[in-house]
């Protein structure tokens, strides 16, 4: 009887030769690839804070959220593109002594900020688009709410927090290897990415969105002025939204991200089906 799936170690195996293929792109090719990630992410982002910006109950909030946000890593996985945290898997190459440690890094790099100039992409389309005003500006409000939120985490937040979610985005990019059909692709997706957005995780390229969106959500005063009424922020926290306050929130979090992809799923994976303990 046929298989419907890849086995872990055949999961294993064509991960590592897609991820050395990632490695040898033309520079231009992976920032494209790159920027179409970050847009794909960013939309996912949108959307789902649409859905979930006038629903009071957290928890209703982030599980109407998580159903829509795996839309940007399906939208990666079936048309194309290059995502930071998912590229994180390419340590297995470099065990593998495929790709050396100036390759991974070097994609990582490039890729990141590709990532950010597709996802800044959106956030400027968002805000031109009127987006924000749904709910008599309610959304413009929810959007600040959201940046101040991440960028008052604390540096072991962050971290712990993007560890916790790369997990999740590493291993739905896994499961999304091991169907070979499309329907069994959405659903691997689906679950995984939608237990990170439930779970409140932090993934740098979704910040990537929700940050500068904050940012600029805030020149508005009128959604200023909505979400000092709705949420209670302060002139103070909504003066820490800056592109060097969002450093606080971006650097811990990558870092966090790239323990998980790599420490936590990349290495042992390559460990158990790739290693030989002979």
């Amino acid at each position: 009887m046929e298989n419907h799936f890849n086995t872990p170690a055949e999961v294993v195996d064509l991960s590592i030769k897609a991820c050395e293929n990632k490695t040898k792109l033309p520079v231009g090719k992976m920032i494209l690839l790159g920027i179409m990630a970050g847009v794909f992410i960013a939309l996912g982002g949108a959307t789902s804070s649409t859905a979930a910006h006038a629903v009071e109950n957290v928890g209703v909030a982030r599980a109407l959220a998580g159903v829509i946000f795996p839309v940007g890593l399906m939208l990666i996985v079936f048309l194309g593109g290059e995502l930071f945290t998912g590229n994180c898997l390419i340590i297995m190459d470099v065990f593998d002594k495929r790709v050396t440690w100036a390759g991974l890094f070097r994609d990582l790099f490039i890729v990141f900020f590709s990532n950010l100039i597709g996802a800044l992409c959106v956030d400027v389309l968002i805000v031109f688009s009127g987006n924000l005003n749904y709910s008599g500006g309610l959304l413009g409000a929810y959007t600040i709410k959201v940046a101040v939120s991440k960028i008052a985490i604390s540096p072991v937040q962050g971290i712990t927090s993007g560890i916790l979610c790369n997990i999740l985005v590493c291993l739905a990019v896994l499961m999304a290897t091991s169907a070979r059909d499309i329907a069994g692709k959405v659903w691997a997706i689906f679950f995984p990415i939608c237990t990170f957005v439930v779970g409140g995780f932090e993934h740098c390229v979704a910040n990537m969105f929700y940050i500068p969106a904050g940012i600029m959500a805030a020149m508005n005063p009128d959604y200023v002025a909505k979400a000092k009424d709705a949420y209670g922020l302060t002139v103070e926290q909504i003066a820490t939204l800056t592109p060097l306050h969002s450093l606080q929130n971006f650097i811990p979090v990558t870092l966090g991200n790239m323990i998980g992809g790599m420490l936590c799923v990349g290495l042992p994976l390559y460990l158990i089906y790739k290693k030989k303990w002979n």
